[in-house]
């Protein structure tokens, strides 16, 4: 059945992509998307990085532009949905009216993790997930000035690498012992400390905020133990929570993230998801996975438009991920779950260029390359093909020129 209306929540790159795949597929029927924000969706992830430091454009992030949704016949719809109704087929908006739906599409992503400590709510204390938010950030970047930056991840290394470019003094505070230490080697962390303080940062690691302080504006962060960080603004990064409320109200099958089969279904068949908000089980990893990856949602998008008319594709494609931070463009391959070796290829410690394969029982998992297109390219390769690997190849593969 390609009829009847298909409702996609959430104007997210997953909901772009499962709009957009629906027509692909030959949906005939109307197509609309419910997301939340003014402008028209757009990528997130330039966010902490081109449009902080002030090189893209609103415009530039587009995901699609206009004359996209007119030419296909896509109506996007800003409110937002604040109930599914499984039985009678509609959703509940924040404005009390409801729309129905022949078919149901949750592509809800997430929201950022909030820190709970006093004076969060000073002025100038910013979370960073909406162009709204960079541009408050940006407001107050003034050269010279003093950022701290919460969160030693990627959105804050990113972030911290923004706000150097824009000439600020930068402080990074890190809770874990390194920064990156939930998704990397310590000698990928170690290279990025070293890189980032070469750049003029302050790393803090082992750093527990306890609170902001300041008057009409924050001024400090403070840390357990008393000592107080200078700050004329503060970023808080540290990690999403999937909106999987929605989803949990209506009878869904939640487990860290709306969990989704091969097929992008939820525990209803009727309904479909994709994004930062589902979980599915990766025979690859052995394990039930949320992944925060554009090229991941793109992919369950894409499965989940086939679904939703009739047809089978299933979910298949190896996750990869990337950073751009200064002039190093890290490219991610795989999932690095379980790895009990490590093969290096460069010096991480030297240079600006090596891949850190991760190996589980000689069988290649994932690999992080910094500026090492050909070396992702292969691992890719080498990853989906499932087959032991030669250290000493790893080991002497040459960086691209």
């Amino acid at each position: 059945m390609t009829e009847g209306r298909a409702l996609v929540v959430g104007a997210s790159h997953a909901g772009v992509q499962v709009a957009a795949g629906l027509r692909q597929q030959g949906w005939s029927g109307e197509v609309v998307v419910v997301g939340d924000e003014p402008a028209l969706p757009y990528h997130r992830p330039p966010l902490s990085k081109a449009y902080l430091a002030g090189t893209s454009s609103l415009q530039d992030l587009a995901l699609r532009k206009a004359e996209f949704y007119a030419k296909h016949d896509i109506r996007l719809v800003q409110s937002t949905v604040t109930q599914v109704d499984r039985a009678a087929q509609q959703v509940g908006l924040n404005d009390g009216t409801t729309m129905g739906y022949t078919h149901l599409a949750l592509c809800t992503g997430g929201r950022v993790r909030t820190l709970d400590v006093s004076g969060i709510d000073l002025p100038g204390v910013f979370y960073l997930r909406t162009f709204a938010d960079v541009e408050s950030i940006r407001a107050l970047a003034a050269s010279g000035s003093h950022a701290v930056i919460v969160g030693g991840g990627y959105v804050g290394l990113e972030t911290a690498a923004s706000l150097r470019a824009l000439g600020l003094d930068v402080t990074v505070l890190e809770a874990a012992e390194r920064v990156l230490e939930r998704v990397t080697a310590p000698e990928v962390s170690a290279f990025y400390e070293r890189v980032h303080r070469d750049a003029g940062v302050v790393i803090r690691t082992g750093a527990q905020v306890s609170a902001m302080a300041g008057d009409q504006r924050v001024r400090e962060v403070v840390l357990r133990g008393g000592e107080r960080i200078p700050a004329d603004l503060v970023v808080v990064g540290v990690g999403l929570v999937p909106n999987t409320e929605l989803a949990a109200e209506a009878g869904l099958y939640v487990e860290n993230g709306i969990v989704i089969d091969d097929l992008a279904r939820t525990s209803d068949p009727r309904i479909v998801a994709a994004g930062d908000c589902a979980s599915h089980r990766m025979a690859r990893y052995d394990r039930l996975v949320r992944l925060e990856s554009v090229p991941s949602a793109g992919e369950q998008a894409k499965t989940a438009a086939a679904t939703l008319c009739g047809k089978e594709r299933p979910i298949a494609a190896l996750p990869w991920f990337w950073s751009d931070q200064y002039d190093l463009k890290l490219q991610i391959a795989g999932l690095n779950l379980g790895y009990d070796e490590l093969v290096l290829s460069g010096d991480p410690s030297r240079d600006r260029d090596f891949t850190c394969y991760y190996l589980q029982q000689g069988r290649l998992l994932a690999a992080d390359c910094v500026n090492r297109p050909r070396d992702f390219l292969k691992a890719k390769q080498l990853i989906s093909q499932g087959l032991g690997v030669d250290r000493a190849q790893l080991e002497s593969a040459a960086a691209a020129s």
